[in-house]
């Protein structure tokens, strides 16, 4: 059972900054990947970016060269620093990681994001 702790949504103006965190806790002998897809109302859920645990990244077509993903494998936490941020950038920002053994897959409850003026 693993247990994630999202933080850091709120709501900015366009152009603005966010930085989103999730912590890992429970049992489980290592992470293999953690990530953040999001899901805007009306809309399937979307990858946003993930790190695997030797730091190689991925990241979605619609975010690429503004958001950067990061982790603190001692702290079991994925940062997601948010730049730039545009109205469509709305949406639940879920917290997803991948653990082993057994290569669960687990999500947080999910934290608001929304950019407006």
């Amino acid at each position: 059972q693993v247990q994630l702790v999202e933080s850091g949504g709120g709501l900015v103006q366009p152009g603005g900054s966010l930085r989103l965190s999730c912590a890992a806790s429970g049992r489980f002998s290592s992470i293999n990947a953690m990530g953040y897809y999001r899901q805007a109302p009306g809309k399937q859920r979307e990858l946003v970016a993930t790190i695997t645990r030797g730091g190689s990244t991925n990241y979605g077509d619609s975010v690429k060269g503004r958001f950067t993903i990061s982790r603190d494998n001692a702290k079991n936490t994925v940062y997601l620093q948010m730049n730039s941020l545009k109205p469509e950038d709305t949406a639940v920002y879920y917290c997803q990681t991948i653990t082993l053994p057994g290569l669960y897959i687990d999500w947080g409850q999910g934290t608001q994001v929304t950019i407006s003026s």
